[in-house]
Order: C-alpha cells, then structure tokens, then sequence
C-alpha cells in the first residue's frame, strides 16, 4: 500500500503504518520544518508542564525507563516517548506506564493525517506528532522523549525541554550525524536549551558538546566534573552531585551509568521523587531487550546491542554462572551497522555462533557475518542461516541446560525470537 490511497476511517493500525512508512520520500530525513508546521497547528509544543528529552548513542530507552519508573512511583502523571520498538508500535508511547490500545493510535494518527494539510512527513515525523497528540490529550505532568536519531534535526526536538539529558556518544548514525564523535556530540547537543540544564553521562565527553552548550547558555552538568557515580562495594553504588552524597544505592539491573544519568537529572528538575523511593524503586528497574534474562535451562538472554559501545557492555556482563556451560549466540545485524566492531568484543565469550541473514535493504547476509568472524580467526563452531527462525532453532537444538543462548545484533532480530517464543510459548 502506498501513499496513493486515501486513509479511510475502517483502517487499522497496520494500514496505518504502512500507509506513513511510503509517504515520505526518504526513509529519514532530519529536518524540524515541516514537522514544527503541523505542531504548532494542532498545538503539541507543550505536550506536559515538565518534560525530559533524552538523547545518546546508547542508554537512552533504559535512561528514559529509569526517570518514568521513579516519577510513577512518586505519584505523577507520566508519558514516554520511545524508539524504535521491538515487537507492537503501541510500545512506543506509554501512559502512565502501560501502552495504549490501538484505537486510540489509530485516533491520533487520522487526526495528524487530517491537519498536515499535504506536508510530507516520515514515518518518524508522523509518530512523534502523533504521540504528542496523545499526551496533550492526556493530562500528564511530566512527558519523557526519547530522541530518535542525533538530537538537533530529529523530531522530537520541536519540543523545548525542561532538561536535557546525552547518555552516551559513540560512533554510530555516521552518515548523518558525521564521521567523528565531536560531530556526532554537536549533532545530540542540539537538544539543550538556554538556561536549562543539561546532564551528560558520557565520560570521555567531546568538547563540542561543551561548545554547544555554551552556545545555547545551558547549564551543563558533566560527569566528573559535576556529577560522578562509582561503585561502593560488591553490592552498592555512591552519587555525587551538586545536591550532595547519596550511598548505599543498590546495584542495577540497568547499566549504572543510565541510571546515574537519570538520577541526576531527576534531583536537578526538583520535582518531589523521595529517596526512599529512589532505594526501593531504582534496582528493580529492567526493559524488555536490553540484557533480558527471559528463560532458563538454557539461559536466554536478550540484548539489542547494535554498535561497539553496546557490545562491550553486553560482553562485560555475559559470565556464564555455570563453568560448564556453553555460550550460544544468535546473530542478526543491519548492514549499516559496524559489524566487526559489533562481534569483535564477544570473540572470547562465544562458543557457537549462528550467523542469521536479516531481510530487507538493510540487512546484512549471514556469509558476510561468516566472513567478519572468520577475519577475526573465529572459524569454528560457525553456521550461516537463511533467517533469524532457522539460526534461533538450531540454537535451542544444540544447547544444554546449563548453556546459555543469546540474541543480540539489531532490534529486528531480538523482536523476531521474541515472536517465535510467544508463538510457541516458550517464554
């Protein structure tokens, strides 16, 4: 279906999507123009009082679930924004932490149709219009957006945040953000504003996000300088910032940093978040896809690590509990990915590998991941499959109980064997 056909109120949600996926002429395009015409016609600008815009490498969805989850605990009324997601569009905008049914996306989305008056937007132009016509709506208190690429021209920010958060800068999105990481941190720079604060998790931190903030006269809040988090113990985690010392923090089940990120951040908004609520609340927080233990004897891990910096982190948390125990891992990357930079950090943790070709323009073959491995000096234990189905089942074939399978290397190839495990209720 393309964008010749004219949206008619029977659609369903997958008409929808299929219907803003061919109506734009590129698949990204990184422009605030036409997507701040129909904002400010439908009057989305300001879709809470208080509102965080998140943007980083890495770390951002976890980050963005880290600030929703204390928020909610605290009593406010919270949105989310974020992206892409793994199996269900409706994952993309939370109310009050849960998904919205269908119909009211469909509601949103022929409301957004309706007032664009021929302005050609992209798919994620149309969704982040489209999820702030479902917060403004809402009556929320605080809206958490999580950028979808880069910061400056993305989308979501039309939107003047309260405070600005950059997780991680890393070399991914070359051929948009540019080829180095002070370009790319001048591009997630973009997303801070004048005399509002601006909390960087990166610790290497490029001095062009240093520039940019003096720039917009934000009020930067850089890690190390400003703010720091350490690990105490075995079992405990210290913050340091600018409103002093909390200790004794419980270790995460998200990566420390993000949850650091997000807790300086929240003190900095002062909003009303108790520290007991902090203690209790902080280290049961998780989301699906990002070093998700889903099922044991074997093991399953899930984990969308798509970039080097994502890798190492999975590659630094992947002990197997068991000496005995076998690693197993499902592969599935897209080709603009930086496939030896993806794999090279797991070499020595991985004892099988089942190479999976990814379908569409964007995927990569499974013989050409055959052949990264295979520069690498990895040639054994090494099989290539035709799609993410076959490699995932022959992965449970050949484990043992006390093995642990991965998955990992795109969005597209942990929400397929999420699919597969609910379809056979496996999970």
């Amino acid at each position: 279906m393309g964008s010749f056909y004219s949206p008619n109120a029977s659609w369903s949600l997958a008409n929808w999507l299929d219907y803003i996926e061919h109506l734009h002429f590129k698949t990204i395009d990184l422009s605030l123009d036409r997507v701040q015409l129909v904002a400010e016609k439908l009057n989305l600008l300001r879709p809470a009082p208080y509102v965080f815009i998140v943007s980083g490498t890495n770390g951002k969805g976890t980050t963005c679930r880290a600030l929703e989850i204390l928020l909610l605990a605290a009593g406010y009324r919270v949105g989310v924004y974020s992206s892409p997601h793994l199996v269900r569009y409706t994952e993309r905008v939370r109310i009050q932490g849960i998904e919205l049914d269908e119909t009211l996306h469909i509601a949103s989305l022929t409301t957004i149709e309706n007032n664009r008056n021929n302005i050609s937007l992209s798919y994620f132009e149309f969704s982040t219009l489209s999820a702030l016509n479902l917060f403004c709506k809402s009556n929320l208190e605080v809206v958490i957006m999580e950028v979808g690429l880069g910061g400056r021209l993305d989308a979501t920010n039309i939107v003047d945040a309260d405070i600005a958060l950059i997780t991680s800068i890393g070399l991914d999105h070359t051929e948009y953000l540019g080829a180095d990481r002070q370009s790319i941190g001048r591009e997630k720079a973009g997303i801070f504003r004048a005399n509002k604060p601006a909390i960087v998790g990166e610790v290497d931190m490029p001095i062009s996000v240093a520039e940019i903030a003096a720039e917009k006269s934000a009020i930067l809040l850089q890690r190390n300088r400003d703010w720091n988090c350490e690990q105490e113990d075995d079992s405990t985690w210290v913050l340091r910032d600018l409103y002093g010392e909390i200790s004794g923090l419980s270790l995460t089940q998200i990566p420390l940093s993000n949850a650091a990120t997000a807790l300086v951040a929240l003190r900095e908004s002062r909003l009303n978040v108790s520290e007991e609520i902090i203690r209790h609340y902080l280290p049961l927080i998780k989301l699906p896809g990002r070093f998700q233990n889903i099922k044991q004897f074997p093991r399953v891990i899930l984990d969308v690590a798509h970039n080097p910096q994502a890798a190492n982190y999975l590659a630094s948390r992947l002990v197997p509990e068991i000496n005995s125990g076998k690693v197993h891992a499902v592969v599935g990357i897209l080709r603009d990915k930086d496939i030896s930079g993806v794999l090279s950090p797991l070499i020595k943790k991985v004892d099988y590998w089942y190479c999976a070709t990814l379908e569409g323009p964007r995927g990569t073959l499974a013989k050409e991941l055959l052949m990264s491995l295979k520069l690498m000096h990895q040639t054994n234990n090494t099989k290539i499959f035709n799609n993410v189905k076959e490699a995932w089942e022959m992965a449970r074939f050949q484990s043992h109980p006390q093995d642990i399978i991965l998955v990992f290397g795109s969005f597209q190839t942990v929400a397929q064997v999420l699919q597969f495990m609910e379809a056979e209720n496996y999970l």
